[in-house]
């Protein structure tokens, strides 16, 4: 039999969904909203590790090394952060991230307010940031958490 002008419409546009749906990723079957959470997310945890490598030359010679390591290992991780907040990993991923930062923001008001510190826009900034990754990580996890408990009751 002979396929008919609809069905090779149909089987065009099913193509182009699934295209659509590789170009996109985890992001296929989310509103823009949610993509610019995901992506808001990533670029605060990129841009406080940047910042965070980015205090090593500043403070180079006045900080000892262990502390140098301490920025070092948090800058990376930071920036390596990016790569499941984009790729959607599961959530573990985000509550790891989420305690992490806190962790980092804990150090830092232990450290540098505590201690009678000056505090500079540079720190200021980076924990302003820190918050806006928190914030939207907790946001995309209720939301997946929302999503998966919505499929379990149907």
């Amino acid at each position: 039999m002979g396929t008919t002008v609809s069905d090779d419409l149909s089987s065009q546009a099913s193509i182009k969904n699934r295209l659509i749906g590789i170009k996109h990723g985890v992001f296929q079957n989310q509103t823009l909203t949610n993509r610019v959470i995901f992506y808001v997310a990533a670029v605060s945890t990129f841009i406080s590790g940047v910042l965070h490598l980015a205090i090593i030359p500043m403070f180079f010679r006045l900080m000892p090394i262990n502390v140098t390591i301490f920025f070092l290992v948090s800058g990376a991780t930071q920036i390596f952060w990016v790569i499941p907040v984009l790729k959607g990993w599961r959530n573990v991923w985000y509550y790891v991230g989420i305690g992490g930062t806190v962790i980092l923001i804990a150090l830092f008001v232990i450290a540098v307010p505590g201690r009678g510190l000056s505090i500079s826009v540079l720190e200021v900034t980076i924990e302003l940031i820190q918050i806006i990754f928190i914030i939207c990580s907790i946001i995309i996890v209720k939301a997946r958490i929302k999503k998966s408990g919505s499929k379990k009751f149907r």
